[in-house]
């Protein structure tokens, strides 16, 4: 007959072997998607930061441009108006020698026209001597031992929104 097995089983353990096999492939599972998922993260982290230097340097970009046009229609302005000076030295010429009242109409439409858009004279005439406005093409001896000071403009100067386009020519004495 067959002998049963009166022997108690082996303390087998609680679970089956394949579901502490099915455990760690879940917790290795999590751990390649934490993993994977904290890649992905920073990649994303990445591409953002890209987008935004990307966006910093296009805004930086267009205030360049912008900066640039202006200056290149100010230059250009500045130009235009340094080839007008010698019609104001003409027309001043016209109204000094009696050019009448016509001539006079059009000196001050053109220097007012001009003003509003920010060309001003220099008119120096009996103030001190300033190299960075007045150019010295005469110099005579004066009385006593003073700055410099101009005592006669030959041909007026002006400036550019508030730049020296032109400088004053002047006679000194001192």
């Amino acid at each position: 007959m067959a002998e049963l097995d009166t022997d108690p089983p082996a303390a087998e353990s609680t679970s089956p072997p394949d579901v502490e096999n099915a455990e760690e492939a879940v917790q290795e599972a999590e751990e390649q998607l934490t993993d994977d998922f904290a890649a992905i993260a920073a990649e994303r982290d990445e591409f953002k930061a890209l987008a935004q230097r990307i966006q910093a340097d296009f805004e930086n970009y267009k205030k360049r441009v912008i900066k640039q046009q202006t200056e290149h229609l100010e230059r250009a302005a500045e130009q235009l108006v340094a080839k007008l000076l010698p019609v104001l030295d003409t027309v001043d010429l016209a109204v000094a020698h009696g050019g009448g009242e016509a001539v006079e109409q059009v000196w001050i439409a053109l220097t007012e026209a001009l003003g509003k858009e920010g060309l001003e004279r220099i008119d120096p005439a009996g103030k001190p001597f300033d190299p960075n406005e007045h150019e010295a093409v005469v110099h005579e001896p004066g009385e006593g031992e003073g700055d410099p000071t101009v005592t006669e403009v030959l041909r007026a100067g002006y400036r550019w929104k508030g730049r020296v386009i032109r400088a004053a020519m002047v006679k000194v004495s001192g």
